[in-house]
């Protein structure tokens, strides 16, 4: 089983250059639990950034840079199949 609804989606985030960025996702339930990865412009991110952290449905960029802004989507994935959450905007001035 993997629900429709995220319990919740990401929102908006405006950070300075340089500061950390949180975007939060609580993934719809389901069964198994999905696990959360995130999308940024459609394109799904790897952990190999060490500046960006997943945990508990949670992305965590240490310290922004310009090249962070984007649109990010959160991705809840189980044996069922996979949900897209909205699209959350970060933008960094």
């Amino acid at each position: 089983v993997l629900r429709d609804d995220f319990r919740q989606p990401p929102g908006d985030v405006v950070v300075a250059a340089g500061e950390p960025a949180v975007l939060e996702c609580v993934p719809p339930r389901g069964h198994p639990e999905p696990s959360v990865s995130w999308k940024k412009n459609g394109v799904r991110i790897s952990d190999k950034d060490e500046r960006l952290t997943i945990r508990g449905g949670k992305l965590m960029v240490a310290s922004t840079h310009k090249s962070d802004a984007g649109v990010y989507v959160c991705v809840a994935t189980n044996v069922v199949g996979e949900r897209d959450s909205e699209p959350a905007e970060l933008v960094v001035f």
